[in-house]
């Protein structure tokens, strides 16, 4: 069975332009330094998206050790600042694309060090498939959680060597990473705070997706914040309403957090380059996310 994030997510091939042009992961990552690029990160609505230039910025690739294996990233930073705190930005089932890359560019402006790791590249170059069913099986539905957590530890090492203050920890991300968020809230002690972007809160156990938000959200290391739609088909406002009583049950973390539900948002309503965009709620979204990171520590 395919995880309900990587259905929601279907609809963005629709709102692209065809894939089979697309760069290369590592093209496309260098291209991301603020200029942009075609196929499935080139969005319709091209006219309206968010572009954050990189002016005052260290912003590029990077490869980060992962026991051995070099996993690709984005980092953008203030330049010519260390200390700076560290924001972890997880990606939707695409990858690091231009709408990422801009993402962390835009905490880079507000003073962090923001980096998003290619988590999928061991797996397969999610940003090359133009048909959604092999992306999911040969790509996405292979990833371990377990593979996750650890290449999402490896990026805090990286950022506490490289001009991070990890004692000044968050984590951000969008649909699939939106699950993520809340998974490695309990997974790492560091973790100040988290923001999950219309993330996957239950499903079925299984090998590689053993625990989902709800088994785990009584034990968060840092509040979470969650930012959903009440439009959003693929997940059920009851599954909502079943995390938050989770989250009331558990330790002062858990209870700490919150759940903002936009009335007529769709799920992605903060991707600027898909139709799903909601302008009023992105902005929103993006004030309390800044807003929570700093109340919690994470500035």
């Amino acid at each position: 069975m395919f995880n309900t994030d990587l259905i929601t997510d279907s609809q963005a091939l629709l709102d692209a332009s065809d894939v089979n042009n697309q760069p290369s992961r590592r093209t496309a990552l260098k291209a991301a330094l603020g200029v942009g690029y075609a196929a499935a990160a080139m969005p319709i609505m091209a006219q309206t998206a968010i572009k954050t230039p990189a002016d005052g910025l260290t912003a590029g690739e990077v490869m980060i050790d992962v026991n051995g294996f070099k996993m690709p990233a984005y980092r953008a930073a203030p330049a010519g600042k260390t200390g700076l705190p560290v924001v972890l930005v997880l990606s939707e089932i695409f990858g690091v694309h231009e709408y990422i890359a801009d993402t962390a560019r835009r905490f880079a402006k507000a003073g962090y060090l923001a980096i998003a790791p290619e988590l999928f590249v061991r797996q397969g170059d999610a940003q090359s498939y133009g048909e959604m069913a092999k992306l999911m099986s040969e790509v996405i539905s292979k990833v371990p959680d377990a593979q996750v957590m650890a290449d999402l530890d490896a990026t805090v090492k990286w950022a506490a060597a490289n001009g991070g203050d990890t004692s000044k920890l968050g984590v951000t991300g969008f649909c699939w990473g939106g699950r993520q968020v809340w998974l490695y809230a309990a997974h790492n002690p560091n973790v100040k705070a988290g923001v999950a972007w219309y993330g996957r809160l239950v499903g079925q156990a299984s090998e590689l997706n053993p625990k989902h938000p709800v088994d785990v959200a009584a034990k968060l290391s840092g509040p979470v914040l969650g930012l959903y739609g009440a439009a959003d088909t693929g997940i059920p406002l009851d599954t909502i309403d079943k995390m938050k009583g989770v989250l009331a049950g558990g330790n002062a973390a858990a209870k700490a957090s919150s759940f903002v539900v936009y009335p007529d948002a769709p799920h992605a309503f903060h991707a600027d380059y898909r139709p799903s965009f909601r302008k009023e709620a992105a902005e929103d979204g993006w004030k309390r996310a800044t807003a929570w990171f700093k109340q919690h520590g994470v500035a």
